[in-house]
């Protein structure tokens, strides 16, 4: 893991939650949705299938944990989990907490209007809570 390095978009768009075992827990900076990336500190990883059989284990473990605490905490009334990577390849699992009058519910949050950063405080507040329920 000392080799690890995080794709510039992610480290410009999120923020460092904590290192849970195999991967970064971060949350994205979008105030619009509760949206958690979890990203597996493994080099030139663009897919699942990509990681040896026990960190696909672990990241399935800690995606479960992640959306879990999420829930949990945001009263979601549905958690969307999924490793696109279109754009940013680099390995990495959104875990973002969904209600029916949210923006572009049911569409997926990605591409839609502008993103809208937390004020420093509900960011930390947020932060907090996640780590208390995890």
């Amino acid at each position: 893991m000392a080799t690890f390095k995080l794709d510039e978009r992610l480290a410009g768009d999120s923020v460092l939650v904590t290192n849970i075992g195999l991967c970064q827990l971060r949350l994205m900076n979008d105030s619009r949705w509760p949206w958690l990336i979890l990203v597996p500190q493994r080099d030139n990883i663009c897919e699942m299938f990509d990681l040896a059989p026990l960190d696909q284990a672990m990241l399935t473990f800690e995606t479960n944990l992640v959306a879990e605490a999420l829930k949990k905490v945001k009263g979601a009334e549905k958690i969307n989990v999924a490793a696109i990577g279109n754009i940013v390849r680099q390995l990495h699992v959104h875990v973002i907490a969904r209600y029916e009058n949210d923006a572009n519910w049911p569409g997926p949050v990605w591409g839609y209007g502008e993103r809208q950063p937390y004020p420093e405080a509900e960011k930390a507040a947020l932060v907090k809570y996640i780590l208390d329920a995890l």
